[in-house]
């Protein structure tokens, strides 16, 4: 059969059910036996459990704006007196564990004071802590977020 042979009639006539066993859809009229499904009149909901609280009244209602967008990582200027000398980017924040992944935004802001001369490599700092860095003698350099290597690639890179 090609697709140019195919008969496809626009509007299908219903079928009548109902009307004798002869007709086809006759006796219990394609609606099974017995129950609440087979009685006339009911028309049950399309979230209807049999009586249970229904899923849709059970989960409360969704109000409101959630961003999905995830948060950036704090840390304070304060904890950077103790990286004095070192060029600070968001693996060396992992590595000293002030941050949970390097691969996420991070942003510098003002607790305390900053002492030492600091390089950060990073993604955000407030003003009043790029002043803080810059008074004391180092800098900040905006720097975009590492991206995770795939797993692929770090094997092709070891192979090497």
């Amino acid at each position: 059969m090609k697709y140019n042979e195919l008969e496809v009639t626009a509007n299908k006539t219903r079928k009548r059910v109902g009307r004798g066993i002869s007709a086809g859809g006759g006796k219990t009229a394609g609606r099974g036996t017995k129950g609440q499904g087979a009685r006339t009149g009911k028309k049950l909901g399309a979230t209807f459990q049999g009586g249970q609280r229904t899923l849709v009244r059970a989960v409360p209602k969704a109000r409101g704006f959630k961003s999905l967008r995830t948060p950036a990582q704090v840390v304070y200027l304060d904890t950077l007196n103790a990286l004095k000398g070192k060029t600070i980017d968001n693996f060396v924040l992992y590595e000293e564990g002030y941050i949970d992944t390097p691969f996420h935004t991070v942003k510098v802001i003002v607790r305390g004071e900053i002492t030492e001369k600091v390089t950060l490599h990073i993604a955000n700092i407030s003003k009043t802590a790029e002043a803080a860095v810059v008074k004391a003698g180092g800098a900040f350099v905006k720097t975009p977020v590492p991206l995770r290597q795939s797993t692929k690639e770090a094997e092709a890179a070891d192979k090497k």
